[in-house]
């Protein structure tokens, strides 16, 4: 799978972290930045990958920062982007399940890197159930 990733500061280890798991798996990982634990301002970074996932050109992207709030806000502006903030197994199993959700932001400050990779594994994994949910996301993106 062709893959987006980017994040902040405060999210850069993780991001790092998972470009490299995925890779390994044999992913396609596109990093978007940012690129070093410098501070920086999320919304540039998290900008180009939400625009990646909703112009096609990555299946999915993977947003991190502190708490993942600033960056699900970020990319959920981008029209076609559905970004689910993600914490636990659940709202990762739900966000794909009911929403669709093409992007994940996940907070590295809130969420431990065995959870984040858990998230990861759950949202590249789960399908779309369709049905009732199909309507919504056309509501969604209006």
């Amino acid at each position: 799978m062709k893959i987006g990733i980017a994040s902040d500061h405060a999210g850069y280890d993780y991001k790092e972290d998972l470009r490299q798991w995925l890779a390994g798996l044999g992913h396609e990982v596109i990093d978007y930045g940012c690129f070093s634990s410098e501070p920086t301002d999320y919304p540039q970074w998290i900008r180009l990958c939400a625009v990646a996932v909703a112009r096609g050109e990555v299946e999915r992207g993977i947003v991190l920062g502190g708490s993942g709030n600033g960056e699900a806000i970020v990319a959920n502006r981008i029209k076609g982007c559905r970004c689910g903030y993600c914490f636990n197994e659940e709202s990762t199993e739900l966000t794909r399940r009911h929403n669709d959700a093409n992007c994940i932001a996940i907070g590295q400050r809130l969420v431990s890197r065995e959870m984040a990779r858990k998230i990861v594994e759950i949202f590249l994994s789960t399908a779309f159930e369709g049905g009732r949910h199909v309507a919504r996301i056309a509501a969604i993106e209006g």
